[in-house]
């Protein structure tokens, strides 16, 4: 069967934050049809049981991969950095002060239900948060192999991507409030 140390080794892509999508496309499709179930219809119950686990153990890796805020926690856990998403809460100073501003105009804009253009003024302001982000974690990551800095980079991302599902959904239902 196979063998892999990470998930990058899965698909022989290297371990960096800027990866070529089609790479990882192709790459994981190679994987997947290796081992797929199918393969093994004939095959033990043992063999059957490998290949379930290594497709399970691909699938999870493509999607950990493909994703960029995912692919960089994973690059951060590798290296040993803890993101305690759930207990650490702290944040650059002026990230907190964006935070608010953020949260004032979700709440002004579900205040006012029928100005759509406040919506889509935050959503354009997450984009552009988003993709700086990615940015800034590219560097931490790929030039600088700062796997600390780009921890804490990744749980503000995390803040944005939470901020942008809100959004969303605030959009979706329709209501003002929560």
């Amino acid at each position: 069967m196979l063998a892999a140390d990470d998930f990058f080794s899965l698909f022989g892509l290297p371990a960096r934050f800027a990866l070529d999508a089609q790479a990882l496309e192709q790459s994981w499709r190679a994987v997947a049809a290796q081992v797929h179930p199918d393969r093994y219809a004939t095959a033990s119950a043992a063999e059957k049981r490998v290949a379930m686990q290594w497709a399970a153990r691909a699938n999870e890796a493509y999607r950990t991969l493909r994703d960029p805020q995912l692919r960089a926690r994973y690059l951060c856990e590798q290296a040993g950095i803890d993101l305690q998403t759930e207990s650490n809460t702290a944040m650059d100073r002026a990230f907190l002060m964006q935070q608010m501003e953020w949260r004032e105009m979700l709440d002004d804009a579900r205040a006012d239900r029928d100005n759509a253009h406040a919506f889509d003024a935050l959503r354009g302001e997450l984009a552009q948060a988003d993709a700086a982000m990615q940015t800034t974690v590219t560097d931490l990551l790929d030039v600088r192999h700062d796997h600390a800095a780009a921890g804490a980079k990744v749980r503000e991302w995390m803040f944005v991507r939470k901020m942008s599902q809100e959004v969303a959904q605030a959009v979706q239902s329709g209501h003002p409030a929560d």
